[in-house]
């Protein structure tokens, strides 16, 4: 059986089947009506007497006709274009068109409305319009019914009139359907919009500007006027009639406001009241906040996605022009929305019994211990469901927020988050995980106009808020990213839906990556990009930098940039990166003087606490130190760690990175580690988080990409023209570089030497412990002879906790080199 789904009517069946065969047969339709149409132009003078003079015969009879398909084809296109709408009948093809694929993709009906009524609007006016200016012509320009309404219009207006009229209706119909959105209307922006209009029509780009609804946050009634207020309805959740339901449909699709009064049982339209205190739990209003769905994505609109570059294009050997930093690879595409998957479950499901549970057992939770309650209003997200509340007089705030623990028993919920007061409402708000959780994915975040149309330096998609509305933020505004959470609650995912966000919406020129993964895994996917997004060292390998020494040289090479740039920003007289790329772009800058055109740098560290525990200060400090002093250079960090204990997340970190996003954790200390706030032990895992910037808390649900889309990302950006060389950071030369291994006298060599080198080759496992340990030595004299075995090129040098680097792999090798160094003493 198909899941009902009340808040949305959809075109398709139970058996996807039978919806597909459907689909295919009204696609053969509108073929078959498109051919005897078409025909219907060169074969109408026979095929009409025939058909007008109409009996069985034409059909049972031996009747000829001209029409292409035969006299079923004569029939019906004599009876819709020259009784009907003439020319404009073509419609009726291009709506069969397009409800065949609707319902071949499962789209649901209330996505084609809008096709259905400007087909129709169109139709109705090219009817009218071909009649009245082809009036002369034999052929019925506009059927029947064009000419008996232009005749009527006529004689009504006058031919000046009607000319008059029909222009204006033309002109209506191209604004209208260029632009929906006509609250703000001011007659510039009309005679705007009818320039636009004629001039898409005869550039053959009328119809290419669809847009999105932009889907409205949640607010109460009482805070907005009434053209900003949300859709409510105020709903009846136990047995309401099956006229009711239908009406309730009916109003939630138009987006009008629906009102249950529950202590009357019946259903009226009204404005929103407060609802009287009642004992009982069940006459208590609920009101629910239903967000807009957006519409599915076509793929015409997929490919055709393409972020806007805000340089401007301009000639490199004219001086005079703006200098425009993305010449270089001017002809990068970037990645289409095609590349990433489209989930089935992305629509908003609303559980009507499951609300109305909800609704009984928190207020009588409350009622319980002797807690009054005014009204209760339900917002529903993706992932949970935010009930507010709003007292009775004289109830203390506190006495709510201990009831936590008992809510939670009563829903038999993963975990309930009260948040007492709401920041900036009146009310109390207690948050309960839906049972069917929505999945958002990337490629519906990415879409959207929000992210779109962000006037970001570094815009970043983050998910979903519990309005149901995808969430936006400024990277460079935060201006750093600590992320943490347990483990496999999507702290990687995350990770690569920001790493995404950007790759979406940037130029290779204007951002550059330094990734650095410990775990060797999470991130080596991205190591194809490094001619076009990545930076690391000169002297490195790899492009993604795992090796902890690597890792630390990486960040005083960072520190060296960033006070390059801090004397750049000096000498060009600028204070932020901003001020000097405007500055460099508009040509008021010397090149030759040393000054160039400074892209963003992100540096993302998947894994803080293992560099933590394996050089603690070596990274604690420079970290610190670019925290402090990168942001106005356009240096941003984003750190992400399972541990969130105080060790790993140090007051130095913490007071760096304003911005934090916690995921799912284990206990309230790790919550208030993060956040300095509980809430985090309360989410529900796979991708559930909390956003906190300057002290405000955000619940979201992260969007979700999936590995094989970014490896297709990554590969659609990798197979083309990337720049000579990768961007290289500065050289970093430590105080012990250049020294050499340590100098070993051959006469002061340990009797255990060869025994204890024998023991590390054998086990490849170079700890002094383990020497002390399996050779019963002292740890002073194990010690020393490590520190030997390093000098003689045995082992590597330390890593912090780590064993060294074996560097002999076979023990016929060490047996050679130990025999000559007997030679040798």
């Amino acid at each position: 059986m198909a899941k009902s789904n009340r808040g949305q009517r959809s075109l398709s069946f139970d058996d996807e089947r039978l919806s597909k065969l459907f689909g295919m047969f009204l696609l053969f339709l509108s073929f078959y009506f498109l051919v005897a149409f078409t025909s219907y132009f060169f074969t109408w003078e026979n095929d009409h007497d025939i058909v007008f003079r109409f009996s069985w015969d034409m059909f049972l009879g031996d009747v000829e006709v001209d029409n292409w398909l035969g006299r079923l084809g004569a029939f019906l296109a004599d009876s819709i274009i020259y009784w009907g709408f003439g020319v404009a009948s073509f419609g009726f093809v291009y709506l069969l068109y397009k409800y065949g694929l609707g319902l071949i993709r499962r789209v649901p009906t209330s996505h084609l409305s809008a096709t259905l009524q400007k087909t129709a609007i169109w139709m109705v006016v090219v009817s009218i319009v071909g009649s009245f200016f082809f009036q002369a012509f034999e052929f019925p320009m506009g059927g029947v019914f064009g000419l008996a309404v232009s005749e009527w219009i006529q004689k009504f207006l006058g031919i000046p009139g009607t000319l008059a009229l029909l222009i204006f209706a033309l002109l209506a119909v191209f604004v209208w359907n260029n632009n929906p959105d006509l609250s703000d209307f001011t007659w510039r922006k009309f005679l705007f919009e009818i320039q636009r209009a004629w001039r898409d029509l005869l550039s053959g780009e009328y119809g290419k500007r669809r847009r999105v609804p932009k889907p409205t946050a949640t607010i109460s009634a009482t805070d907005k006027p009434e053209s900003e207020k949300p859709l409510l309805a105020e709903l009846e959740m136990e047995s309401l009639k099956k006229t009711t339901e239908t009406a309730e449909e009916d109003s939630l699709s138009t987006g009008g406001q629906l009102a249950f009064d529950l202590t009357k049982k019946s259903a009226l339209f009204s404005e929103d009241k407060p609802a009287k205190k009642s004992e009982n739990a069940e006459d208590t209003e609920l009101e629910i906040n239903i967000p807009p769905t957006p519409p599915p994505i076509t793929p015409d609109e997929a490919e055709a996605y393409k972020p806007p570059v805000e340089a401007i294009q301009e000639d490199s050997e004219n001086l005079t022009e703006p200098y425009d930093p993305t010449l270089e690879l001017s002809h990068y595409e970037y990645p289409h929305l095609q590349l990433l998957h489209e989930y089935d479950n992305t629509h908003l499901e609303i559980d009507r019994e499951e609300l109305e549970h909800n609704k009984n057992q928190i207020l009588h939770t409350l009622l319980n211990f002797k807690i009054d309650i005014e009204k209760i209003k339900a917002t529903i997200g993706p992932t949970v469901t935010l009930y507010e509340i709003v007292p009775a007089r004289g109830i203390r705030i506190s006495k709510i927020k201990n009831l936590e623990d008992d809510i939670a028993l009563n829903l038999s919920a993963l975990g309930i988050r009260i948040i007492a007061p709401i920041p900036g409402k009146g009310t109390i708000g207690i948050e309960v995980p839906n049972k069917k959780r929505q999945t958002v994915g990337m490629r519906e975040v990415l879409m959207d106009e929000r992210f779109k149309r962000a006037k970001m330096e570094l815009p970043i998609a983050l998910g979903k808020n519990i309005q149901n509305e995808v969430f936006v933020a400024d990277l460079t505004k935060m201006p750093h990213l600590l992320i943490a959470g347990a483990t496999g609650q999507g702290k990687s995912v995350g990770i690569n839906v920001i790493l995404n966000s950007l790759l979406y919406k940037k130029h290779p020129s204007q951002i550059k990556l330094i990734l650095i993964d410990p775990k060797k895994v999470e991130l080596f996917p991205y190591a194809r990009l490094a001619n076009h997004f990545l930076g690391f060292l000169p002297d490195q390998i790899e492009p993604i930098v795992t090796e902890t020494t690597k890792v630390v040289q990486t960040l005083n090479s960072l520190i060296i940039e960033m006070e390059t740039r801090y004397d750049l920003l000096k000498s060009a007289e600028t204070r932020n990166i901003a001020e000097y790329n405007t500055k460099f772009v508009a040509r008021r800058l010397n090149p030759l003087k040393g000054h160039r055109f400074l892209p963003y740098i992100v540096l993302v560290i998947d894994e803080f606490a293992d560099l933590i525990m394996t050089a603690g200060k070596e990274v604690e400090l420079p970290i610190g130190r670019l925290a402090q002093l990168s942001r106005a250079v356009g240096i941003h960090l984003i750190i992400a760690t399972q541990r969130p204990s105080v060790n790993i997340i140090t007051g130095v970190i913490k007071a760096n990175f304003p911005a934090r996003i916690a995921y799912k954790v284990v206990s309230k200390v790790d919550s208030r580690t993060i956040l300095d706030t509980g809430g985090a032990d309360q989410l529900t895992g796979k991708g559930d988080m909390l956003l906190s910037v300057g002290g405000d808390i955000v619940r979201l649900q992260s969007a979700f990409i999936d590995t094989p889309e970014v490896e297709r990302v990554i590969e659609f950006i990798s197979n083309q023209t990337g720049f000579p060389e990768p961007f290289f950071l500065p050289e970093f030369h430590s105080d012990d570089d250049g020294g050499g291994s340590k100098q070993v006298s051959l006469a002061d060599l340990d009797d255990m030497l060869e025994d204890a080198a024998r023991l590390v080759v054998e086990t490849q496992h170079g700890s002094t412990s383990m020497i002390q340990r399996r050779l019963k030595l002292g740890y002073n004299r194990a010690g020393r002879i490590m520190d030997q075995l390093e000098g003689l090129g045995v082992v590597g040098p330390a890593e912090g906790s780590k064993p060294r680097e074996v560097l002999y792999y076979d023990s016929t090798e060490l047996e050679r080199f130990l025999t000559e160094l007997r030679a040798r003493r």
